[in-house]
């Protein structure tokens, strides 16, 4: 994910055991999307970070005792006197929470210089421009530290993703014990990614997580082996989960949906589950009369499944995510926009089947629509383009990626549109530097996308200085973006993030 710039490389992304940011609007459940954010969004978290010059030169300078993690120019770390051992987990699975750390006296400079390392006022304003991964590693400097940065203030909105292997401690003896996850409670984590678990494991984790029956919001099980049992215990047990996702998990059926499901769930993302066809959305439909967020990608989803959903859910779904369904036609878009009238995002990413006389159903119906996804729909023309243009008014975010037939004339329909704010062009093989004047007097837009696009030149690109408000571009893979070009961009466009 990360790009070299200037002879530099981007510090990786967390590891395994890190933490990931949930996205709030774009990825939901915090399933990633290939189609929507441009590198630079998705790699923010993994940047440097800017601190305040507010430790004196004496320890911002002081390089014998690094932590390598660090990667901020005053970094924390250079108030420690010993550093990260290089086996230990940035999260603590690893780790015992009683380990010995260095206590304030240990720390080098003088006396004022060690009261300014652990006063809490001060801190407590510090670590905020730190990452989540550096924050990991900071609260391993000190006691001092780790009580500050374990307050939950500090992880909101973020998610501890455990493999099944990092769950369990090897004793001499060769048993297993299930690792202390106390770590995670003091912090007040609501959500948890689990990775290659079984039911056992499931069960293991709601036995050790002090906040497991009551505190956890949010549960994503990834690549695990889960069936109907084990899927059924979980959801009675841990009664405060309002949002699931199920990814990869190939082991439970449509009746264990049937079984477990409970009113509570507002929002549901499955994903590459191979038991999932019509019957699973019918059940989804029956026990979910709450459900303001689905995220499906299914390949045995028909038409038929669409037209499931009841009045209430019709009143209550904004978010409809239907990836890679490839069974879907324009006769189940006419059931959804039915059924669901009240949508204001939705994805029709990989529904190859769908034409453009669906997307004029879309238009005509789902008024209320902010966010569009037709990537890889190669039967889109600019057609229904202007079907857009015409009647989506609120639109803020289209994607149009892979969406090979798309052409100039599209784009001149686009550009009538005063609302929208992010436009993905991605691999849009026929646009040309015609189509890009099209698109200069769209004041509105603050996010651009035109990686891939093989006929765009220096010079068409060039005319995107006139896009002052621009906020974002993307040139990825584009033959057209030159050295020259984007020493241009910084000269006339230095607020805009280009993405090279």
């Amino acid at each position: 994910m990360s790009n070299p710039r200037n002879g530099d490389t981007k510090p990786p992304c967390l590891p395994r055991n890190g933490l990931v940011k949930i996205p709030t609007q774009p990825n939901g459940l915090g399933s990633a999307s290939i189609t929507k954010g441009t590198p630079a969004v998705k790699n923010r978290l993994c940047q440097p970070s800017s601190v305040p010059a507010i430790l004196s030169p004496a320890l911002a300078h002081r390089s014998d005792l690094p932590i390598p993690s660090l990667a901020s120019p005053l970094s924390l770390a250079t108030l420690a006197s010993v550093s990260s051992p290089p086996s230990a987990s940035l999260v603590g699975l690893n780790t015992s929470e009683g380990s010995e750390q260095p206590s304030p006296e240990r720390l080098p400079g003088s006396p004022s210089e060690r009261q300014l390392a652990v006063d809490e006022k001060i801190l407590n304003r510090l670590f905020w421009y730190f990452s989540a991964c550096e924050k990991c590693v900071l609260a391993q400097v000190c006691k001092a530290w780790r009580r500050v940065l374990y307050q939950p203030k500090f992880w909101v909105g973020l998610t501890p993703v455990l493999h099944t292997k990092e769950l369990y401690n090897v004793l001499p003896g060769g048993e297993k014990e299930f690792v202390s996850l106390q770590g995670f409670a003091v912090r007040g984590f609501d959500g948890f990614c689990l990775v290659g678990v079984s039911d056992l494991d499931i069960c293991e984790f709601i036995d050790n997580y002090p906040l497991s029956k009551k505190g956890v919001k949010s549960m994503s099980l990834k690549r695990s082996t889960i069936t109907d049992a084990g899927l059924e215990v979980m959801l009675e047990q841990m009664q405060g989960v309002v949002r699931l996702e199920l990814s990869g998990c190939n082991d439970f059926t449509e009746a264990g949906l049937w079984s477990s499901l409970n009113a509570r769930i507002t929002a549901l993302s499955v994903s590459d589950c191979i038991n999932v066809a019509d019957d699973a959305i019918a059940a989804i439909s029956q026990l979910l009369p709450n459900l303001t967020e689905l995220n499906l990608q299914a390949y045995h989803v028909t038409d038929t499944a669409l037209a499931y959903f009841t009045a209430k859910q019709g009143y209550t779904t904004h978010t409809l995510r239907l990836n890679s369904c490839w069974e879907i036609t324009n006769h189940g878009v006419v059931n959804m926009v039915h059924s669901l009238p009240n949508l204001s995002v939705l994805s029709l990413s990989g529904c190859s089947k769908v034409t453009d006389d669906g997307v004029e159903l879309v238009a005509e119906n789902l008024r209320k629509l902010r966010s569009l996804d037709l990537s890889w729909c190669p039967r889109i023309t600019d057609m229904a383009l202007e079907y857009i243009a015409c009647d989506l008014h609120k639109l803020e975010e289209l994607v149009l990626d892979r969406c090979v037939r798309i052409t100039d004339t599209g784009l001149s329909y686009l550009s009538t549109m005063s609302s929208l704010r992010s436009l993905y062009l991605r691999w849009c093989c026929q646009v040309q530097d015609f189509g890009l004047k099209h698109l200069l007097s769209m004041g509105s837009l603050r996010l651009l996308s035109l990686a891939g696009c093989p006929l765009l030149t220096t010079t068409g690109l060039s005319g995107l200085v006139q896009l002052q408000d621009l906020e974002e571009l993307e040139l990825t893979n584009c033959p057209g973006a030159t050295p020259e070009l984007f020493k241009y961009f910084s000269q006339h466009l230095p607020c805009c993030m280009v993405i090279e």
